[in-house]
This record gives C-alpha cells, sequence and structure tokens, in this order.
C-alpha cells in the first residue's frame, strides 16, 4: 500500500480567479506528479485565505481563532507539506498573508517542508522572495526548498511560460523529495488521549 501524503496549499489571492491562485495549483500539481513518482499519493487541501479575512482579523485581536479559520489552521500545521503563495504589493507579500501567519502557533511549523510562491505585475520584484518571504518562513524553523517561483504577468503567456514551467517542475520536485523522506503526519495531537476511560477507572486501572 502507497504512503498517503497531505499537502496543504495556502493562497493569499486577493481576486478570485487569481493569478496567485493558479501559481498555487500548478506548484501542487508538479509536487504531487513528484510524490507519485517516489509511489506516494497526495492529498491537496487549498486554503483560500479571503475567505478567512475577517476571522484572521478577530483572532489578531482576540488570540483566539475558531470555526472555519480554526479549521483552516489545523489543515496547514497537520500536513506533511506546505505551498504558499502571496501576491506582491509595495516589493513584499500582502498584509493578508503576514496576519495569517502571525496567527498560526509559532513552534506549529518547526521542520515543515515549504514551497514558496509568489505573483506581481513585474519580474522587478521577484526578489522579495527571498528578502520577505524566505525569512519569514525560515524565522518559523520551516524547511523552505530551495527553489522558489515568482510569475509575473508576462510570464503566464508566449516566451515566459516554458520557463515558469521549468521552475514550477524543479520546485515542485524539491518539495516532493523533502516530504517523501518525512514521516506521515499524524496530525494534531488529541490533548485528551492519555486520560483513562471509565472501564480502566472502574477495574482500578
Amino acid at each position: 500500500m502507497s504512503t498517503r501524503r497531505t499537502l496543504a496549499v495556502v493562497t493569499a489571492g486577493l481576486s478570485q480567479p487569481s493569478s496567485s491562485r493558479l501559481l498555487a495549483d500548478r506548484l501542487a500539481t508538479a509536487t504531487a506528479d513528484g510524490l507519485l513518482e517516489a509511489g506516494q499519493e497526495t492529498d491537496v487541501e487549498v486554503v483560500e485565505l479571503r475567505e478567512h479575512a475577517h476571522a484572521i482579523v478577530d483572532a489578531m485581536l482576540t488570540r483566539f481563532p475558531s470555526g472555519e479559520l480554526a479549521t483552516a489552521l489545523d489543515t496547514v500545521t497537520g500536513a506533511d507539506g506546505l505551498v504558499m503563495v502571496s501576491p506582491l504589493f509595495t516589493t513584499t507579500y500582502s498584509g493578508l498573508f503576514k496576519s495569517f501567519v502571525d496567527v498560526i502557533d509559532p513552534d506549529a511549523l518547526t521542520g515543515k517542508p515549504v514551497l514558496l510562491g509568489a505573483t506581481g505585475g513585474t519580474s522587478r520584484h521577484s526578489l522579495a522572495l527571498d528578502y520577505s518571504m524566505r525569512p519569514l518562513l525560515t524565522y518559523l524553523r520551516t524547511q523552505v526548498v530551495p527553489t522558489s517561483v515568482f510569475a509575473a504577468t508576462d510570464d503566464w503567456a508566449g516566451d515566459g511560460s516554458d520557463a515558469l514551467a521549468r521552475r514550477i517542475g524543479r520546485a515542485g520536485r524539491e518539495l516532493a523529495d523533502a516530504v517523501a523522506v518525512r514521516p506521515a503526519a499524524t496530525g494534531q495531537e488529541d490533548p485528551f488521549g492519555d486520560t483513562p476511560d471509565f472501564a480502566q477507572l472502574l477495574g482500578g486501572s
């Protein structure tokens, strides 16, 4: 029986559809293809941050995420690997992306393989991946794969599309390799897992 992996895809695109979601989907597909070559199947779960924008602000104020946002956080922290994509504004990741990262438990992503992507109008913003997004995820002690992918408007058509496809393929293989060698994620630990049941108590166990 092949190992099943869970890949959480976090996209901070503000429009619908968005180029950030398009890039995230292609990165997830490339990663799943790489895992399949390693004999591992992949379940992909997408977290669209625009759907949780108000809940993210509330969680920043109360420090207590709830409802669908809490479920989204469990999806991210319980996954075997992450694809995280943000549009770039004024040369850095979006405020929505940063706010979501801020409500994640600082220790919950330790050692988790992460592939970073970003979208923007022109290629001159591409360095933001290395001087803003990568340090942010490195601070959380994640395992950021070497290749990050930036997609400018021109990269989606013409000659740029071939180069983009190659970068996506390379980055997806790197994430797949990082995930494949790790033990499968077990999800969230049950806080009551060590509590004896009534039968044990009545039996004097």
